[in-house]
Formats: structure tokens, sequence, C-alpha cells
């Protein structure tokens, strides 16, 4: 049965949405993403290839070692080790750029294309890539 990742809210180490990142690489490798999510994963101009290079790291490798097992906290500090550590200012940077993806960004068409697609245009509270994630996988109403 297909499922849906974590919420991007959800907080890694202090930092938005890498567990999510991470769920999606899990879920996949065991055939259990949902379908929706295939397409995108780690492909450029999303948020996964945002956060891999926000880290430093490559996604391909990223994946690679998410399949070797290990909590999230522990992936999140092999990129670390690999990429660049992040202080306090890049996890507010982060943070909010993550909080506001698809709020007047390149982003914003497709979060308007999945809104029309979804039947949810009339859904003012809807301004965000994480406001529509967890509306459409049931976490928001």
């Amino acid at each position: 049965m297909a499922r849906y990742p974590k919420s991007p809210n959800e907080l890694t180490g202090g930092m938005r949405y890498f567990g999510r990142m991470l769920d999606k690489i899990r879920l996949h490798a065991c055939g259990d993403l949902h379908e929706d999510y295939h397409k995108n994963l780690g492909t450029r101009r999303t948020a996964d290839a945002a956060c891999c290079n926000f880290l430093r790291v490559h996604y391909r490798d990223l994946c690679e070692r998410v399949k070797q097992g290990g909590t999230d906290d522990e992936i999140l500090e092999w990129c670390f080790e690999k990429g660049r550590r992040l202080n306090e200012g890049d996890l507010l940077v982060w943070n909010e750029f993550m909080r506001k993806f698809g709020w007047n960004d390149f982003a914003s068409p497709t979060l308007d294309a999945q809104k029309q697609k979804l039947g949810l245009t009339d859904r003012q509270d809807i301004v965000t890539m994480g406001d529509l994630f967890d509306v459409e996988e049931g976490r928001m109403k």
C-alpha cells in the first residue's frame, strides 16, 4: 500500500524537511511511496534538490547512505561530515526558506497547478508547498 512521507514541518536536528526527504527515500526503496512523488525524487528545482544543495551532498549519495540504515539524526550527521555542518544562522535561513516554500517563489507555479489539480483553488489558507502537502496527505483539513 502506498504511503505518504512525514510532514515537511517536522524537525531533524533543528532542520525542517530533512526527515521528509529521508522518508521519501526509504518509502521509495521498499516500494511504498505514493506514485505521485516518484517523478520529483531528487530532481532539480525541488525541495529535495534544494536541501541537498544546502547541505552540499549529492542526492544519489544520500540515497545510498539512507539504504545503509540509521536514524534521521545519524544520517544528518553523515551529511554534515560529507558536506557542511550547519550553524544556527544556516538553520534559520533554511527553516524560513522551507516554511515559505511555494509562497511567491519559483515553486509558486507548481503550488498553483497542484491546487488546481486537487480542486483546492478556493483554499486561501494553502499558501506554501508545506500547507499543500499537509492537506493532501491528511494532516491538515
